[in-house]
């Protein structure tokens, strides 16, 4: 190890004017690497430096290389691990912590002694030593004593003990030095007469010090005498400074007394202001005016100054009860006192405005001037608006009610449901009254008829706006359809477009009624019960009541249900209080609306879109309101219905019976079908419910297609395909009219249907003209199948020209024209007037009948080439034949 610290200091620090002076062998822990050393160096250079270098042993040669340095004033903490057991491990804390292993505890005990002294010596900075026994920072020798005797120079060394003995000169120092050789000539070459002359120049010296000190002894006695002087000068000055002080202090506790005397002033100041402040609060707060006394006493509720005056006080009042009094004033007799004479004016004048607005009620609700009994003509509902305007004066009043005494407020609500339900109920009972009559007629005769008393289940139900109707149909199309629309002993021949545009006014007159009247009410009831703001417990006037299976009339459920029954909202308390006062407009709609099915199935078309249309508007304005829930209920009814009007159609189709004497034409359910396409087509143009009319349409279309084919299967006077031909042409332009895109297949399907069956009609009908022409042919064209060519029929015996000549002579002209003329008055007899297709029949064979003579001639061309035989009248002559034919007809 000496070795090598030679070689470091030669090699490493001496060209670095650096002194090494300690030195430990290191690696890293933890890891497998080379070892390094680690030095302990300082600069030979003032001020001194001192550093930690690592340095490492290069690979390609026997020497050493600097590879990192640390200054010693950036080491932090130095730990060794364990003060107590030897463990070469130990860290040090410069920027990070680098954890070394030391080739044995000796050198990193030395070299961990080396840190210490020389920051003791050059930094003396606050370095903390962990884990470091204290004898080694303390007692180096011992510690040197426990190191090898050849490791423990190398390591700790003379060099740190001629460090400590060793004392640079300055430079000042040194320059004296020079000066005073140089002015001695042998102070090289003889040292010891040098060093006697200096000797001699001491002495010399230190006698005259000695005279100047003796010399100088009378300015001392001098200097002394001075000092007793200023001592004594000092005690006067001290003694006249007490006395200042004594005096200070009675000062002091005058001041101290005048102080004490102040802060009570103060404390009573500030609690005879407090005392004001709580005395001006009771006062402004919990004092209510006379004339707000006398208001609440004996205040006018009928005119309007009184009710105002009346509400200013109550809000006082309210304000003087609500007071949040401070900790202690509930403990004061006078504000036992006002909180006692508020609570008597509160119930005083919450009894005097519930039997005022209770009296009001009353009288409404017994009032009969409004009713309908006086006045049938006209179709409307009175006003209330009137009787509202009047009681909303009172809105205020009954806020207050409400947050004061809960339980009148909530008997003021029951009162005015009861009341109001029993006028509402006269008043619409009547409305419905007139609106059965003008729908049925005036006369008594068709009140009896149609039951205008009659009820129905629960329904629900909504409406629409609706166009006017417009329905094209002759007479006999309508007495024709009379078993469709018999849906209560009333046939379609007793309607016509006016009584159905009748019915369409009143339905919508009724709705249009009922929908402000409805709207009106709620308004009212939310303004005036203030029931739009808050969320509330449940008056028992507007508790849910339960219904009975049949639809009666529903019963409240018990009083202790009620009051322990409770709504999240106060829009579902205003809902259910309108439920309790318009409970009779549900009945009284499900009865117009059976009266209106009764005496026409198809007024149920208006009423769905009506009803659809008035939901729809009552949706987007609240979807949870009376008005909308209570028509959206019909709504469903009269859905109910349309479904039924549809179901009865299609069961009337397949009951149809036909005559088996006279020829079938249009079917009944057919032409009943066109009218109710045309009739819904019009009512329902821009409706809500297109969907559920588009439905139907199917359904009634595939059971019309349906019974179309099963009578023409049953039919014994009409040909099958007559009856199909006839039906499916009607239904073809029925649709091709109409444009009802949702049965554009079915329309396709009914021109393919008509097509065929004209077709298969006109083949068998015409049948075979030319029997015997017909067979001969067949035979030919069977000889050709068999391989016959067709040039060498002609000499086949049974198919020869003579044979050919023959057959064509049985068929003159005038016969072919004979028989087409049968066949025309045969063809009459079949088809009906209605649909005109006679002349299409007529056409269409004279085709066919042209096909099978071109047929003929292609024939006789082929396989009888050259003959000359030829039929005896040509097409010209079939054109003319047909023509004068349906001429003469």
């Amino acid at each position: 190890m000496t070795a090598i610290k030679h070689a470091l200091q030669r090699d490493i620090f001496t060209p670095n004017d650096e002194r090494l002076l300690g030195i430990v062998n290191v690696c890293k822990a933890g890891k497998k690497k080379k070892n390094c050393f680690l030095c302990a160096t300082v600069t030979t250079e003032r001020p001194v430096q001192v550093k930690v270098v690592k340095v490492k042993k290069s690979d390609k040669g026997d020497f050493y290389k600097r590879q990192q340095t640390w200054e010693l004033r950036d080491l932090t903490v130095v730990d060794a691990k364990d003060a107590s057991k030897e463990n070469p491990e130990f860290d040090l804390h410069f920027e990070k912590v680098y954890k070394w292993l030391a080739s044995s505890t000796a050198e990193k005990n030395s070299f961990i002694s080396c840190i210490w002294k020389l920051n003791q010596r050059y930094l003396r900075k606050k370095l903390e030593f962990v884990n470091v026994s204290s004898q080694l920072l303390e007692e180096l020798p011992k510690a040197e004593e426990s190191v090898p005797s050849g490791e423990s120079q190398s390591a700790a060394g003379g060099d740190e003990d001629a460090l400590e003995e060793y004392q640079e000169l300055s430079a000042r120092e040194e320059q004296d030095i020079e000066s005073m050789m140089e002015m001695c000539e042998y102070a090289v070459s003889n040292a010891e007469a040098f060093a006697e002359k200096l000797f001699k120049e001491l002495q010399v010296l230190d006698g005259a010090n000695i005279q100047s000190i003796m010399a100088s002894e009378k300015q001392v006695n001098i200097l002394m005498q001075l000092l007793d002087e200023a001592l004594a000068e000092v005690d006067t000055i001290e003694g006249k400074l007490s006395s200042y002080e004594e005096m200070l202090q009675s000062v002091k506790d005058q001041m101290d007394q005048i102080s004490q005397s102040n802060r009570l002033i103060q404390i009573s100041n500030t609690n005879n202001g407090k005392l004001l402040d709580e005395i001006q609060f009771l006062v402004n707060y919990m004092d209510l005016s006379k004339g707000h006394i006398r208001a609440l006493q004996d205040g006018d509720l009928t005119s309007p100054r009184g009710i105002e005056a009346c509400i200013s006080a109550s809000e006082a009042l309210l304000q003087c009860m609500n007071v949040a009094l401070r900790p202690g004033h509930e403990q004061l007799a006078a504000v036992n006192q006002q909180q006692k004479l508020f609570a008597e004016l509160r119930d005083t004048f919450a009894r005097r405005l519930t039997n005022h607005l209770n009296n009001v009620f009353v009288h409404q609700g017994h009032d009969q001037s409004s009713t309908l009994s006086q006045n049938t003509a006209e179709l409307t509902l009175p006003k209330h608006s009137p009787l509202h305007r009047d009681l909303l004066r009172y809105a205020k009043l009954m806020e207050w009610l409400k947050n004061t005494q809960r339980e009148k407020y909530e008997g003021l609500s029951r009162t005015y449901v009861d009341y109001m339900n029993r006028l509402y109920e006269r008043e619409i009972k009547d409305f419905f009254e007139v609106a059965k009559i003008k729908m049925a007629g005036t006369s008594k005769e068709a009140k009896g008829k149609f039951g205008l008393h009659g009820s129905s289940g629960k329904l629900t139900g909504s409406t629409s706006s609706l166009n006017k109707l417009t329905v094209q149909g002759s007479n006999s199309r309508r007495s024709q359809s009379s078993s469709l629309l018999d849906m209560g002993n009333m046939s379609a021949s007793d309607l016509d477009v006016a009584d159905r545009t009748k019915f369409d006014k009143i339905f919508e007159q009724v709705l249009s009624e009922l929908e402000p009247l409805c709207l009106a009410e709620q308004d009212f009831i939310s303004k005036f019960f203030k029931l739009q703001q808050h969320q509330t417990v449940l008056p028992p006037l507007a508790q849910p009541e339960t219904e009975d299976v049949d639809g009666s009339v529903p019963s409240r459920m018990p009083p202790q249900a009620e009051h322990r029954h409770s709504l999240s909202s106060e829009k579902d308390m205003v809902r259910l209080m309108m439920n309790k006062i318009f409970q009779s407009i549900e009945p009284e709609l499900n009865s117009l609306i059976a009266l209106g099915d009764k005496i026409d199935s198809f007024h149920s078309l208006y009423m769905l879109v009506k009803m659809s249309h008035h939901v729809w508007t009552a949706e987007n304005v609240d979807p949870a309101s009376f008005l909308s829930t209570t028509l959206g209920n019909v709504l469903v009814t009269v859905k109910r219905n349309f479904d039924k009007c549809i179901s009865s159609q299609i069961k009337q189709m397949e009951e149809v019976k036909i005559s088996k004497k006279s020829k079938v034409g249009i079917l009944p359910f057919v032409t009943r079908f066109e009218e109710f396409a045309e009739l819904a087509e019009t009512i329902f143009r821009n409706a809500e419910r297109r969907g559920d009319l588009d439905k139907a349409y199917v359904k009634l279309i595939r059971a019309v297609f349906m019974n179309v084919e099963k009578v023409a299967s049953e039919s014994q006077k009409t040909p099958r395909d007559v009856v199909m031909m006839e039906n499916f042409h009607h239904i073809f332009s029925t649709l091709s009219r109409l444009k009802i895109s949702c049965l554009d297949a079915e329309r396709r399907e009914a021109k393919h249907k008509y097509t065929d069956h004209l077709q298969s009609y006109v083949i068998n009908s015409l049948g075979q003209p030319l029997e015997k022409l017909n067979h001969f042919f067949e035979g030919v064209e069977a000889r050709v199948a068999q391989g016959v060519r067709e040039e060498e029929v002609s000499y086949q015996l049974a198919f020869n020209k003579q044979e050919l000549r023959k057959v064509i002579k049985e068929y003159p002209g005038k016969e072919v024209k004979k028989g087409l003329d049968n066949l025309y008055k045969k063809v009459d007899k079949h088809l009906c007037e209605e649909e005109s297709l006679l002349q299409v029949v007529w056409h269409s064979m004279q085709d066919e009948f042209i096909r099978q003579y071109k047929h003929f001639e292609g024939l006789i061309g082929r396989c009888y080439p050259g003959s000359g035989i030829t039929m005896e009248f040509t097409i010209q002559d079939i054109l003319e034949y047909f023509s004068s034919i349906a001429q003469s007809h």
